[in-house]
């Protein structure tokens, strides 16, 4: 799974500008499981950087910032129960994922969207096709970088 990122800017001229476009592969994870970091922002309001967010080392979740990622889960994917503190936007791009609460479950289908408010929970992948999601992370106020 690789994915095409494009990312503007201003160049010295002060015109705007395609900065950096590429292919980018996902970092390996737990087992089953596929990461692309997108995008990410150290505090919020976002402020412009000259730098790439993705040679950041920034976990799940940064506090007082953003993170923008692309995760692929293969059916079977390894047990993650985890918590950020920040609000998700969980959006179901292919394929079909269930996400664990520690009352309930719901199965989330392509064009499916999970606003996930810093609450404990597990993604997993029931079906025999993997699973492509996006999730945008933003920060609570006083809340912690979360690590993997």
């Amino acid at each position: 799974m690789a994915f095409r990122r494009v990312v503007t800017g201003v160049n010295k001229n002060g015109k705007s500008c395609i900065k950096w476009d590429s292919n980018i592969e996902p970092a390996a994870g737990r087992p089953g499981f596929g990461n692309i970091e997108m995008w990410a922002t150290r505090k919020l309001p976002a402020e412009m950087t000259e730098e790439d967010p993705r040679n950041w080392n920034m976990g799940t979740a940064m506090a007082g910032g953003s993170v923008f990622r692309l995760a692929r889960y293969e059916p079977g994917v390894a047990v993650r129960w985890h918590r950020t503190d920040s609000v998700d936007y969980a959006i179901c791009l292919s394929g079909e994922m269930v996400m664990e609460m520690e009352d309930g479950e719901v199965t989330l289908k392509p064009g499916d969207v999970v606003i996930q408010r810093g609450t404990l929970h597990n993604w997993n992948n029931r079906s025999k096709e993997p699973c492509v999601m996006a999730f945008i992370l933003i920060a609570t106020e006083g809340g912690a970088s979360t690590g993997w």
